[in-house]
């Protein structure tokens, strides 16, 4: 009875017995319920293979994708108090903060790398939505204006990814004296003129789309972010109207002038080597030196 009960019974159950699935495995899209595989879906930048809907990316994956060989150098952010307000909810933020610092691996929502795009030097922010929805504190405001002095300094273009819900509402009006400092950031860098390009992911909200993320020299955004200040629902019951079903995405914006293109993800980086090419004067010293070649050809020409 030992023999069947503790050699042949388990063998059985382990060939006839379900194996557990991770559930990870698989996941939907948000637009068409589609099921895509975790692998196919991260070989398509996490873009539905079934219907193009772009979902959201890791910001450090998003990084890798813009620089050349993936390869930045990436830069700390500066030290900020972690609590000024000592503020409390249901939770005391110094708590959510060290829950957001375990969870996601970083110091806080603003990600500095420092590389190249082609053959130009940039210095990319981009904010992480998965540190507290991408809120904008004190510490991003600080990152922004280090950011902007290392554009400077390098003589490097400047492109900011916000991904954000807007200003961190636990530190009050210190979250929203950040506006006007990214504001001032920004002018840092128009000021030595070098370019100002911002990539519009979803979602872009709050007091970051009414500061720093729509202040570019170029605003590309990626198909149906969505982007606006207050939500859709809030506008709505405010001025007691209906809004179209697109309003406050990529698409709509574009349409409305208040974005300069849409691009899918995986032609952003090359997007964005073109528009630095044209921004930093290339296209320009190489269509004199062809002018010269034209010129030079033309004389040896008459001369023969």
């Amino acid at each position: 009875m030992n023999w069947l009960t503790n050699f042949i019974r388990p063998k059985i159950s382990s060939i006839v017995a379900q194996k557990e699935i991770p559930d990870n495995l698989w996941k939907k899209c948000d637009a068409c319920e589609g099921m895509l595989f975790h692998r196919d879906l991260e070989d398509n930048l996490n873009v539905c293979y079934h219907c193009g809907h772009h979902m959201r990316i890791p910001v450090r994956r998003r990084l890798e994708l813009m620089f050349n060989d993936g390869a930045y150098k990436e830069i700390k952010l500066p030290d900020v108090p972690a609590d000024p307000l000592k503020f409390k909810d249901r939770k005391r933020y110094a708590d959510r903060l060290k829950d957001a610092q375990a969870n996601t691996g970083e110091s806080d929502a603003l990600i500095i790398a420092h590389g190249k795009i082609g053959a130009k030097e940039v210095v990319v922010a981009a904010m992480n939505f998965a540190f507290m929805g991408g809120s904008m504190g004190s510490a991003v405001g600080e990152g922004l204006i280090k950011a902007a002095q290392t554009a400077v300094k390098n003589k490097a273009a400047l492109i900011v990814i916000p991904a954000s819900g807007g200003a961190r509402m636990q530190e009050g009006m210190i979250s929203l004296m950040q506006m006007p400092r990214s504001t001032i950031a920004v002018n840092m860098v128009k000021d030595a003129r070098l370019p100002y390009i911002v990539v519009l992911t979803d979602p872009t909200t709050g007091g970051v789309s009414a500061s720093f993320a729509m202040l570019g020299d170029i605003h590309i955004a990626e198909p149906g972010a969505m982007i606006g200040f207050a939500g859709k629902r809030v506008i709505q019951e405010t001025i007691r109207e209906k809004l179209p079903d697109d309003f406050q995405t990529a698409e709509y914006l574009l349409e409305h002038g208040m974005v300069d293109m849409v691009v899918k993800r995986k032609d952003i980086r090359n997007t964005l080597k073109t528009l630095l090419s044209i921004l930093m004067h290339d296209s320009i010293s190489d269509a004199a030196a062809d002018c010269d070649c034209k010129s030079a050809k033309k004389a040896r020409s008459a001369a023969a």
